[in-house]
């Protein structure tokens, strides 16, 4: 008997949810919220009296880590998309040395719900998704790293792995007392190095070191929309403040074409040929707008329940003036940007001709160059039909459309408005 495609979807959703329940029933705690109406029972305020709480529940068990550390952790959010500069804006924060970072952990909810995802549109997907990372966030916020185990293949044994996506990418996860290959003067560890020379990586170490950094911040870009992250912006338990990372849509897929080489290769053969392929996947340009579109206008429209904890950043206005905007998201942030931030931004914002600066996730470049360099990358007719599609988000950011293939390539004018997006505070 032969099955439809439609039945054949639907078990494959089917053993998705199956599977992302089974990983919440064996590594959630049950939950219950504090009894008492005021927040400042949560260790939010007035921390001289203890709440009653019952042992055995999230929170009310680990009150000294969750709900104490809440009143003094401030927990950032990089909220952005791939090739828009998010590993830049991440460096700005693991630099600080107060801040406890993480690349990217939703790569392992990815890899492990949806395995044959790359870049899905699809509904259901998104959707399997957007619950496993939202579970996952909450739980690394709370410095709840065991909690991660359940997405890394192969399973972690004795809560130790090699397999953290990018663990080198991270200043807390590459010191002591997580790794004792580096003392406390070593400040400019190279990712590489960090990954060669660390041992596996204890979760419970990394754990321990989560707690004693007064912040937590974590890059994503697997997330489409402010809206997906209501439900942490709203949760009393945590203090979020979300870093909208934005950049030209022809500046992401020119970057994208040049990292992704077999996804976006037929990107690739209608910029060397001129001719654009029949069977081009035009949804890996209009979802980056059309969710652009939506975040951009949820975080403008400043909904009650992002009051204090948005900020829209452009990389092209970050690239431009490193240090000043660097300044500004520290002030929203409302945190002291330390010496160990700018000495990294003077270091890492020129140009180099250091192997790192050719690393396809590289930070070492000439960032007001790099910028805008995309218009020399695309042919016009790409950077037309880009134009075409997501002409609404190129506005609403202030990026300006070119006319001509002379307007595009004379990069005398550049093609950022200047546009002022201040924090909603």
């Amino acid at each position: 008997m032969q099955c439809s495609w439609k039945a054949v979807v639907l078990l494959a959703l089917a053993s998705i949810a199956i599977q992302y329940t089974a990983i919440r029933t064996l590594t959630s705690k049950p939950f219950q919220l504090c009894t008492l109406p005021s927040p400042q029972n949560c260790g939010l305020g007035d921390q001289e009296t203890e709440p009653p709480f019952e042992r055995g529940a999230v929170g009310c068990e680990d009150y000294p880590t969750i709900y104490m550390n809440s009143s003094r952790k401030t927990h950032i959010l990089v909220l952005a998309t791939t090739r828009s500069g998010s590993s830049f804006v991440g460096q700005l924060l693991n630099q600080h040395q107060e801040f406890f970072y993480l690349f990217e952990p939703l790569y392992h909810v990815q890899t492990t719900l949806i395995p044959r995802l790359s870049h899905s549109h699809n509904t259901a997907d998104r959707r399997v998704m957007l619950g496993a990372s939202r579970d996952l966030l909450r739980s690394l916020y709370g410095c709840d790293l065991y909690f991660l185990e359940s997405y890394i293949k192969p399973t972690p044994t004795n809560h130790t792995t090699d397999k953290l996506f990018r663990r080198g990418a991270s200043r807390a996860l590459c010191q002591q007392p997580v790794c004792d290959a580096f003392g406390p003067s070593d400040v400019n560890v190279e990712e590489g190095d960090c990954v060669k020379k660390c041992a596996l990586l204890n979760m419970t170490l990394a754990t321990e070191a989560c707690r004693e950094k007064r912040h937590v911040a974590i890059k994503i870009v697997r997330v489409p929309e402010i809206g997906d992250l209501r439900a942490l912006l709203e949760d009393p338990r945590l203090n979020i403040k979300v870093i909208q990372l934005v950049r030209d849509p022809r500046g992401i897929l020119s970057s994208r074409i040049e990292t992704f080489r077999d996804t976006y290769r037929l990107w690739r053969i209608w910029r060397a040929t001129g001719r654009k392929p029949y069977n081009l996947d035009l949804s890996q340009l209009t979802v980056v707008c059309e969710d652009y579109g939506n975040s951009v206008s949820t975080g403008l429209s400043h909904p009650y329940w992002l009051k204090g904890k948005y900020m829209l950043v452009r990389y092209e206005d970050l690239a431009k003036n490193p240090l000043q905007k660097t300044k500004e998201i520290y002030d929203y942030l409302g945190l002291p940007m330390d010496k160990n931030v700018e000495g990294w931004i003077h270091a890492n914002t020129r140009g180099s001709n250091e192997p790192s600066a050719k690393h396809k996730f590289g930070t070492i470049r000439d960032s007001a160059a790099n910028a805008e360099s995309w218009r020399l990358k695309l042919s016009y007719d790409m950077v037309e039909y880009t134009q075409t599609v997501c002409q609404k988000v190129l506005h609403q950011l202030g990026y300006k459309v070119v006319r001509s293939v002379e307007e595009l390539k004379n990069m005398s004018i550049s093609l950022v408005r200047d546009k002022t997006f201040a924090p909603f505070l």
